[in-house]
């Protein structure tokens, strides 16, 4: 059982490294994700967890309670919605507005295990013509390392795989091995992963066509998100396109952007000119 006291500096703690917001109705949470935790370093009680937190005695472990408490969920293409926007409008925007000789990037940020970003190389590989033969550099961040060393391997379990891949796609970009099945060279070779914090400054990321922040932002404050938004707005390119989650929204949050009418959960820059927010439609 975690102590009032105790969960209140979890809480902190959290929200200080992470932007993860605990509420008070958290506390099955916490234990569930701590618990192994615990037993992993053998630590007699989260009253001794709190303790070395507080000294700061042991940086893997104030690593791993972060981590633990990441939530990880992905799929496949989730929601679908966003690749098929990606494809049918927002790349080809892109593309009409570039030389042939300029680098697309695209920023994942939050990565977790690489479905997503998988997802979008996937959609690359099997239309070409998207970039009109231009090279594309996927980044993809995520804040724990654990599911960063999954996402580098591309490898996923019979479930993990059912989960948003057709059968053709399965068979075509991925090999059998073991109970696993693992991405393609092709593939892994146009992503780069990269440990990052999203509190952390954006400055040595550089420049992005399209960023796409999905179901992430829920689980922070609204101060944090704004700000979050208002430094991505500054790593976006000005015709750029920002794609959020579908229980999120920079409506009322941050001013730097507005809406792309008729494509649900994308923006662009508030200051974008209107003929090229009308072109996009």
């Amino acid at each position: 059982m975690i102590r009032p006291a105790d969960y209140d500096f979890f809480a902190r703690f959290l929200k200080e490294r992470s932007g993860l917001i605990l509420t008070d109705d958290k506390h099955y949470l916490l234990e569930s994700r701590l618990i192994p935790l615990l037993n992993r370093f053998a630590i007699p009680d989260f009253a001794r967890l709190a303790e070395i937190l507080k000294s700061n005695e042991a940086p893997i472990i104030a690593e791993a309670v972060v981590e633990a408490m990441t939530t990880n969920e992905s799929l496949f293409f989730r929601d679908k919605v966003p690749f098929e926007d990606m494809a049918r409008s927002l790349l080809p925007a892109l593309c009409a507005a570039r030389l042939k000789t300029h680098t697309l990037r695209i920023w994942c940020a939050a990565a977790s295990t690489g479905q997503e970003p998988y997802s979008i190389a996937m959609m690359l590989a099997e239309k070409p013509e998207l970039t009109g033969g231009r090279r594309v550099q996927i980044i993809g961040t995520d804040i724990s390392s654990e599911v960063l060393e999954r996402a580098r391997a591309g490898r996923y379990n019979q479930f993990e795989v059912q989960r948003g891949l057709s059968v053709q796609q399965l068979l075509k970009y991925f090999v059998k091995s073991g109970d696993w099945w693992e991405v393609v060279p092709q593939l892994k070779a146009m992503i780069e992963y990269r440990k990052f914090n999203l509190l952390d400054p954006f400055g040595g990321l550089g420049t992005f066509d399209l960023i796409m922040c999905r179901n992430v932002l829920i689980y922070f404050d609204v101060p944090t998100k704004a700000d979050i938004l208002a430094r991505m707005s500054r790593q976006l390119a000005p015709d750029g396109f920002l794609q959020l989650g579908g229980a999120e929204t920079a409506i009322g949050i941050c001013d730097a952007f507005r809406p792309l009418p008729d494509h649900r959960g994308t923006y662009v820059h508030t200051r974008a000119p209107a003929t090229i927010v009308a072109a996009r439609r």
